[in-house]
């Protein structure tokens, strides 16, 4: 544990902001010289997106062709000026790490490393035996769908498992393993009215702020918690000046849903609102006109029989270590979303903590930015090495 806090620590210290294309390559370097000792080799993957860093492979290959993947990404939410404004940095309070990334997903890169240290430590024959396939994503919190093509096309019919090393669910006492994500899509709605004088022609106008206030609460209306369906309109803007009736207003969003069916149909209801909507012009009945465009998509990591027998095996592992392993179905995406069709896929792997993506602390202490449950990396690295003993068959 001292190595890999100390790991840990330096990753840490390293701002990978998605869009901070030299911080992120930084970390992946670092990621690689920090593996290879365990005689991993690396390759870099330049990004289809040249605004972000390199997507980072480590391989090392085994006696057999048999396979096992693991998952993670160099990227944080965290830009350098959001760090120093609100001086969030490596600190150790108690069995608390707070820091970029401690447990979005540096922690888990750091039970990765624990967890193949311990095999060539203590079972050197399944160590040896496995070629191990190791992914980091450049830019996982835009989710590029890059990424997920080229996993894929290293993987094939004798890849095990692909491991994904987000944190861990808790419930009570009871740690959670990610069986299920929803799927998402960004959506844009464009408004076009008709511009006029706001004083001596406001009759002529047609107001596409208003139209855009309609249409923005009937896709409010869409979210349907019974069906684990949401939308949310994250920003909207529309005009010039205050003396002219607004022409053209613009609003954007996203919408989830766990279910290929819930999904579709939250889609299908969408691109309903498209075309003339109710505001017209007082003078001849010009009506707005609205444009709905989807802008990208993530389809849903559906629940599947494949991750089933994977979580098995980590309950099984679980009982044995005296650890209770429940399972969760998570609303957020990771790179799981990208490739759980092609290999059987487990998340939820890495340690546990909480408040990832915040960065904020209060002063009365009822607001705290994100942190690693130091507790929980051991615990989690002796059960993830024991399921791996049984998914390669060794009891």
């Amino acid at each position: 544990m001292p190595a890999a806090l100390e790991l840990l620590r330096q990753m840490v210290e390293i701002n990978s902001y998605t869009e901070n294309r030299e911080g992120v390559n930084q970390l992946g370097k670092f990621t690689a010289e920090s593996f290879a000792p365990l005689g991993f080799t690396a390759e870099f993957v330049p990004s289809a997106n040249p605004r972000y860093g390199e997507h980072v492979v480590l391989t090392r290959p085994g006696r057999s062709n048999r396979s096992i993947a693991m998952i993670s990404h160099l990227d944080t939410v965290f830009s350098p000026e959001e760090e120093a404004r609100n001086g969030f940095h490596w600190q150790v309070e108690g069995d608390r790490i707070y820091g970029p990334g401690t447990i979005d997903i540096k922690g888990g890169t750091v039970i990765m490393w624990l967890v193949l240290s311990a095999l060539r430590e203590q079972v050197p024959k399944v160590f040896e035996e496995i070629t191990w396939k190791l992914f980091w994503n450049s830019s996982e919190e835009r989710l590029t769908p890059d990424f997920g093509e080229m996993c894929r096309a290293r993987f094939d019919g004798r890849t095990l498992a692909a491991l994904v090393f987000e944190a861990e669910g808790r419930l009570g006492n009871e740690r959670l393993m990610v069986v299920t994500r929803k799927g998402r899509a960004a959506w844009r709605v464009t408004v076009t009215g008709r511009g006029a004088h706001a004083g001596g022609k406001h009759r002529h106008g047609a107001n596409a702020l208003v139209q855009l206030g309609k249409t923005i609460e009937r896709i409010a209306a869409l979210t349907d918690y019974s069906r684990d369906v949401t939308f949310n309109v994250g920003t909207a803007s529309g005009g010039t000046v205050l003396n002219r009736v607004p022409h053209e207003a613009v609003a954007e969003g996203e919408f989830r849903a766990f279910s290929v069916e819930a999904y579709a149909r939250a889609k299908t209801a969408l691109l309903e609102l498209a075309g003339p909507g109710e505001v017209r012009s007082a003078a001849d009945g010009y009506r707005c006109e609205v444009r709905v465009e989807i802008l990208e998509e993530t389809r849903p990591w559906m629940r599947n029989p494949r991750t089933d027998a994977l979580l098995g095996m980590w309950q099984q592992a679980g009982n044995e270590l005296g650890i209770q392993i429940g399972d969760e179905e998570r609303a957020g995406l990771s790179d799981g979303n990208l490739i759980w069709e092609a290999v059987p896929t487990l998340d939820g792997l890495g340690p546990w903590g909480d408040n990832d993506h915040c960065s904020e602390r209060s002063p009365d202490g009822s607001k705290v930015p994100e942190f690693v449950d130091i507790t929980s990396f051991v615990p989690k690295a002796a059960l993830n090495v024991a399921a791996i003993m049984k998914l390669v068959g060794v009891s």
